[in-house]
């Protein structure tokens, strides 16, 4: 199968798009698909690198000598159309509302996707279990580190977020109970003046995200890509909602049992008490980490690529693999 995959990545919308995509081009490369990829990684460099590692190549954006387009991407509109004149089936990715578009495929791997309305789209694929994950973090095995607990403060990729990383630090150094902490984020987040047994570290994203994750007692995330990698790994985490587009994905999590809520980044100076109150809890409470830890670990399980490319082939004919039973 000849496959072109095609999302963006900026400082303004961050890297999960990236991340996504380099799930599917290293599952669909395993299958020996041809594989190619449209778009920017501005601020995914880390991630885009494994593109170039699987030898996927860079193009334009255009559907034709392809048998199937998979799109990860807000901005764009209907492409249907375009892509099956040129002979392509569509395979859309959105995250409730956000990138929706008419589709052969459609694939929304939110925790608990809301009624859609009928577009026209053939075949609808919803829920966690659809859920991306690189080959990194499937072959990751925790080793939790503590004590003092480790503790990895990650937003994404984009670099608007380190005052919030900053506010975040800060209700850390309030819960007034040891830790090492990892902030990864870009631009320079103010770190507050810390107390015994405290220490932070700072640095950009970078592929050593998930060494950190292998050692990391609790996570403090945004409600995106990097969260459901969490899950996977069984990480337990305190969750924020950075923007809209995570709304729905922050609630659904909460109600399931997978992390701790933090609210609204623009909330949280507001709630300066109440975030350092739970991630006190969170770092004192060895049986709440171990709950969180195992309902994630369980709902999340890594092998969504797998279950949409077996639908895709279906529909184009290729043979299927079912390696990830």
């Amino acid at each position: 199968m000849r496959l072109l995959l095609r999302a963006d990545a900026s400082g303004s919308i961050g890297a999960g798009h990236i991340s996504r995509i380099v799930a599917y081009a290293e599952r669909a490369v395993a299958r020996g698909f041809s594989v190619a990829f449209s778009g920017s990684v501005d601020n995914a460099e880390w991630l885009a690198a494994r593109l170039d590692e699987l030898g996927v190549a860079r193009v334009p954006f255009d559907a034709t000598g392809f048998d199937a387009v998979i799109v990860d991407h807000y901005g764009l509109g209907d492409l249907r159309e375009e892509v099956n004149a040129a002979g392509a089936l569509l395979v859309s990715i959105e995250d409730d509302v956000f990138g929706r578009r008419p589709a052969d495929i459609v694939v929304d791997s939110g925790f608990a996707p809301a009624p859609r309305p009928d577009d026209g789209s053939d075949v609808l694929l919803r829920g966690i279990e659809y859920a991306p994950l690189r080959d990194v973090v499937l072959a990751t095995r925790r080793a939790p580190a503590g004590p003092p607990p480790h503790v990895t403060v990650v937003l994404g990729g984009g670099a608007e977020w380190s005052s919030t990383v900053a506010l975040l630090l800060r209700a850390l150094r309030d819960t007034e109970l040891p830790f090492v902490a990892d902030a990864l984020v870009r631009g320079e987040p103010s770190v507050p003046s810390l107390l015994p047994g405290q220490s932070i570290r700072v640095a950009p994203p970078s592929p050593a995200l998930l060494e950190l994750f292998a050692t990391t007692d609790v996570a403090v995330s945004a409600a995106g890509m990097t969260f459901v990698e969490l899950c996977c790994l069984g990480v337990p985490a305190a969750v924020v909602q950075l923007v809209d587009n995570q709304e729905t994905g922050y609630s659904a999590a909460l109600e399931l049992g997978l992390g701790i809520g933090l609210g609204h980044a623009d909330t949280l100076a507001d709630r300066l008490p109440a975030v350092t109150a739970s991630l006190r809890s969170l770092l004192s409470d060895a049986s709440l980490r171990a709950s969180l830890a195992a309902t994630a670990s369980s709902t999340v399980d890594g092998r969504g690529v797998d279950r949409v490319l077996d639908r895709l082939a279906s529909r184009t004919g290729t043979v299927r693999d079912a390696s990830y039973r």
